[in-house]
């Protein structure tokens, strides 16, 4: 009943204000016809509140739809970012257009899709590794600064901000705007009303923890909502008669709601919050109208539920239908109106040169090499945004921004890139468990170091440290040799302790290998490399289990044997667009690899061994089908038993424990379904969980003549799986044609 009352009160003043407003602002209001009474000018605050601010564009719509006249916008937060769209001319069902279709889970992760990485990036996943590297410096490990770098949405605001790229005063945008973000240093308000657009809404929503607090003017900036959250006194600073203000604040928690630590942390932030956007909520006058869109509990986390946002903004700006309609001008005034704006650029620039930051003139070369030939060429956004995604797709920097600039009366491009504050070397830790249920257990512990930017053409090195049941140090000094990154040269060294079945499983044997080579060879844009390489290399071995005497002269002569050699050359092509090595739902992966061991480098025996492996991932809906086959030969001479092929373990003929098979001749076929389950993948920080079964054939030989169908051992699998940060977690059971079965319970990647 208040509510309704004061709705009512301030459609009256605002009937008076209307008939007795003066010409003040004539020049700057839309013209009026003789008789017709100039009308007020109308400030629009939007406030901060995460996914609840999506209902800020279900109000711009209404406003829209009945012709209100926004001559100012002070946004904070998501309300800076909804309403800087909306002073850049966008309309509010372009904006409603752009927030439903934003995969927001997506927007909110830095790291780009697998299939846009290098291809060299894609390989760090074939190892166990978690995928977030530490930062390593001499003061020790060092982490972001925020959860999120804001690459992702950073770039798509700035797609659709491009046609007011170049505009530097916030009063000369379509609508004059202004953003609330807070110094980190000093806590103090500040008030951005000039500078770029995009960094600008980019600042005002650094949440703090979540978004790494973003660099402008000098200064470290983070969420405006710290310091006011519903910006009333900047909004009618900027010269405005009557305020439209929507609060879209999460509400309090009841005490029976505070469950946990992260319920009780959030409550106070926004206690916080409430008390900064009650004093400016009292400072609204009774002509100004106040919208809450009725959001209830809706978390302002939960992304996921942006629609619902939307059409509580339209339900909320509608119960104000009467005072709005106050402010709402007929046809002929509101083209009037919209004419007057400053207009957005219809029409693409010319890029007549392209350059690095001059803050970052390390990166100029790397610029160039990457972006040069877009010189002389209209801009394309989607040209840009591929070569923008390429080079963050280097995994070196935190952020990459670019900005129109004018230089003697030619238009550029300036790219901003800012290397991660937390590198340029990094660590990556792995964990990989294995149970069979049956007392059986295994672990390796990983570590990886990666030294980036050693010299001007971003030479790497890699170092990898493994402990567990396979034992492992390995090292690469990976040498590009230009900036392009195509041609490469990478030596390298590598100790491996690993156990070896003989052919009839009579005995297990310890093999040490230490071997060292050098690779050449080329990366085929991202999705491949053709490399080749020489080895050379020396072990030893010991039995574990088993009896010697019972083995062949063959295979005792070369396991029992406790020294001996190996050389030779190498070459392998690899192709891999897979959107995921845990649970692929798109893509394929390719490789063909050829060995060939000769005496003359050192080795036993002179043999060559060609392998290959092809995966194809298909996917509709929450469903997913998967076909792989592997297969492997062996010319020549016999292989030495640690070079045979082995098949066993899940997914590897599941109901036979691993490297139950073993010969110099294999293949195995593989035919996969899994659904994903739960709301996993829906959410920000929501899990993918998958519940699957495959069906296996294959098999080894020691003559590739009897390889046959036939021959197969037919295999198959239930499992459930979970796409955690540490990597896939995988409860499984395994069953083979002659009734044997295998439990697993592990952590780790198969595939």
């Amino acid at each position: 009943m208040m509510s309704l009352l004061r709705t009512r009160f301030a459609a009256i003043l605002l009937g008076i204000l209307l008939s007795c407003h003066g010409g003040q602002r004539a020049a700057a209001d839309t013209a009026a016809a003789p008789g017709e009474p100039e009308r007020l000018r109308v400030g629009l605050v939007l406030s901060g509140g995460g996914a609840r601010g999506a209902a800020h564009v279900g109000v711009l719509k209404v406003l829209d739809e009945m012709r209100v006249p926004i001559d100012a916008i002070a946004g904070t937060s998501m309300g800076a970012v909804v309403g800087g769209l909306y002073a850049s001319g966008m309309t509010g069902v372009e904006i409603e257009t752009l927030i439903r279709s934003l995969n927001w889970q997506e927007a909110f992760k830095d790291r780009p899709p697998r299939t846009e990485l290098g291809f060299r990036r894609k390989q760090d996943d074939r190892n166990f590794l978690v995928r977030y590297a530490l930062g390593v410096t001499e003061e020790g490990f060092t982490m972001p600064r925020g959860l999120v770098q804001g690459q992702k949405l950073e770039q798509v605001l700035r797609s659709y901000t491009l046609p007011v790229a170049e505009t530097r005063d916030f009063d000369a945008l379509p609508i004059p705007f202004r953003a609330i973000a807070t110094d980190l240093e000093s806590g103090g308000e500040v008030v951005m009303d000039a500078g770029d657009l995009v960094s600008a809404m980019r600042a005002s929503m650094s949440a703090p923890g979540v978004f790494t607090p973003a660099q402008r003017g000098g200064r470290m900036l983070v969420d405006g909502g710290l310091v006011d959250n519903l910006p009333v006194e900047t909004a009618r600073a900027m010269g405005v008669d009557v305020l439209i203000a929507v609060d879209v604040s999460f509400p309090l928690y009841a005490p029976e709601e505070l469950r946990s630590p992260l319920e009780v942390t959030n409550q106070a932030f926004a206690i916080l919050i409430r008390a900064r956007t009650r004093e400016q909520r009292e400072k609204l006058a009774p002509t100004d109208i106040l919208i809450e869109p009725p959001l209830g509990r809706f978390p302002s986390a939960d992304f996921s539920r942006v629609p619902q946002a939307l059409n509580a903004g339209e339900q909320g700006a509608r119960k104000v239908r009467q005072a709005l309609a106050a402010l709402s001008l007929d046809e002929r005034r509101y083209q009037d109106y919209l004419a007057q704006r400053n207009p957005r650029s219809t029409q693409a620039p010319l890029v007549q040169f392209v350059r690095a930051d001059p803050r970052t003139p390390e990166y100029e070369a790397l610029v160039q090499a990457k972006m040069a030939d877009l010189v002389g060429h209209t801009l394309d956004k989607v040209q840009l945004r591929r070569r923008m995604s390429s080079l963050y797709a280097l995994d070196r920097f935190e952020s990459i921004d670019y900005a129109l600039v004018e230089e003697q009366g030619r238009t550029g491009l300036q790219l901003d890139l800012r290397r991660k504050s937390w590198g340029p070397n990094y660590v990556r830790f792995g964990l990989n468990l294995e149970d069979d249920f049956e007392g059986n257990s295994r672990y390796n512990a990983a570590l990886r170091f990666i030294a980036t930017e050693i010299n001007r053409l971003d030479a790497e090195w890699l170092a990898d440290l493994q402990i567990g049941e396979r034992p492992r140090i390995f090292t690469e000094f990976y040498q590009p040799l230009s900036l392009a990154g195509r041609y490469f040269v990478a030596p390298q060294l590598e100790f491996e302790e690993r156990s070896v079945f003989d052919r009839d499983r009579l005995a297990e044997y310890r093999v040490r290998t230490l071997q060292g080579g050098i690779d050449v060879g080329r990366e085929l844009s991202n999705w491949g490399e053709i490399r080749f390489g020489m080895r050379r290399g020396t072990g030893r071995s010991r039995v574990l289990i088993g009896d010697p005497a019972l083995l062949s002269p063959e295979v005792e002569d070369a396991l029992v044997t406790r020294r001996y050699d190996s050389g030779g050359y190498f070459g392998r092509f690899s192709y891999d667009r897979l959107d995921s090595l845990f649970f692929p739902r798109h893509g394929q992966q390719f490789e063909l690899e050829w060995r060939g061991e000769r005496t003359s480098m050192g080795a036993i025996r002179n043999f060559d061994t060609f392998s290959s492996s092809w995966l194809m991932a298909r996917s509709f809906d929450r469903h997913t089908l998967i076909f792989w086959v592997d297969a492997g030969t062996t010319i020549g001479d016999e292989p030495t038993p640690q070079n045979l092929f082995t098949l066993g373990g899940f997914q590897n003929l599941s109901g036979l424990p691993p490297g139950y098979l073993s010969g110099p001749h294999y293949a195995i076929g593989r035919l996969m379904y899994y659904r994903r389950i739960g709301r996993g993948g829906e959410g920000v920080l929501d899990l993918p969980a998958y519940a699957g079964v495959s069906f296996e054939a294959g098999n080894t030989w020691m003559d590739r003549r009897d390889m046959s169908f036939g021959d197969l051992r037919k295999n198959g699998s239930l499992f459930f799986g979970v796409d955690t940060p540490l990597g896939p977690v995988y409860l499984a059971t395994g069953y083979d044609e002659g009734g044997d079965s295998a439990f697993y319970l592990f952590l780790g990647r198969t595939f």
